[in-house]
């Protein structure tokens, strides 16, 4: 499976695309994780490919995807043609306005998921919230490899840990 998940800097992108491919490399899967981000710290472009298998991966390079993360308008609109006919587009509802274009071939998941991490307490777990999201739409790997990932990632920051879970199990509802 090619997943590319893009945004704005600060969105945490990169932390939802380290905790995918390391759940995965937990199962026994094959994995690759390409980060790639502007100079800006926060608001500038922030966006990683996640590449699973059961066999070797040739590339860590993803230029069509089966599934695209999107959680915002500049990522939906520069990456949409990127995706696989039949494949999954999981969108921010809250920050990303679909075209009327769209493939109809498309599955789609997501929600308002900006709105949902608010909700939780801060808007920065809207990745956390997607990323609960993407494992329940793909099944590629099990929520509980996810939140372990998640934990081990996120203990500089015990503090946090708990709203984390709670914004991947929201996700994961949805």
């Amino acid at each position: 499976m090619d997943c590319f998940i893009a945004g704005f800097g600060g969105q945490g992108i990169l932390l939802m695309g380290k905790i995918l491919a390391q759940a995965a490399m937990s199962e026994g899967l094959q994995t690759t994780f390409l980060p790639s981000y502007g100079p800006e710290m926060r608001g500038g472009t922030a966006n990683c490919s996640v590449v699973i298998a059961d066999a070797l991966i040739a590339s860590p390079v993803v230029d069509t995807m089966d599934v695209l993360v999107v959680l915002n308008q500049q990522s939906y609109d520069k990456f949409l043609p990127r995706v696989r006919a039949g494949g999954l587009l999981l969108v921010n509802a809250s920050l990303v306005q679909p075209h009327a274009a769209q493939d109809a071939s498309l599955r789609v998941a997501g929600g308002r998921l900006t709105d949902i991490a608010g909700e939780l307490g801060d808007v920065r777990f809207s990745s956390m919230v997607a990323l609960g999201c993407f494992v329940r739409a793909t099944a590629v790997v099990p929520l509980a490899a996810v939140a372990q990932q998640m934990r081990e990632l996120t203990a500089k920051r015990p503090e946090l840990q708990e709203a984390n879970e709670r914004a991947l199990q929201r996700g994961y509802a949805l």
